[in-house]
């Protein structure tokens, strides 16, 4: 029988990879709106953020999905992207797919900090957060 703290690891597991893969999607589709509407909206920066954050929101879900033991560093760097993508979405005239995108990436955040078990703690990555900084309001 699994003990409480077993099913609890594979429960916060499982809401990782669905975390991870709805962030994954929402990114895309939202780099997707961003180009089709164009100026402002498809801000180098921006979709630069978008596409990192998909790539490594699909590249963390694969790891958790195969149990791979190196799982805590892709989370780690999945929160790291996740934050600054979330800032980049959040803005005073955010649509609603851009607030559903930084909804999502908030929780892939959370989620995948409490997946990286603290490995590699350090202050969020200086160079995402200025490129997050740099986006029009």
């Amino acid at each position: 029988m699994a003990s409480a703290e077993a099913v609890r690891d594979e429960d916060e597991m499982r809401k990782c990879i669905e975390h991870c893969l709805a962030c994954h999607r929402l990114c895309l589709e939202t780099l997707a709106d961003c180009l089709q509407k164009g100026g402002g909206y498809a801000e180098p920066g921006r979709l630069q953020l978008l596409m990192d954050c998909a790539d490594i929101c699909e590249t963390s879900a694969r790891f958790l999905l195969r149990g791979s033991k190196l799982h805590s560093r892709t989370c780690f760097a999945c929160a790291e992207v996740c934050g600054p993508c979330a800032a980049a979405c959040e803005q005073k005239d955010a649509e609603h797919l851009m607030k559903a995108c930084a909804e999502a990436c908030r929780r892939c955040e959370e989620s995948c900090r409490r997946m990286s078990g603290g490995v590699m703690p350090q202050p969020p990555n200086p160079e995402a957060a200025q490129r997050a900084a740099d986006l029009p309001a």
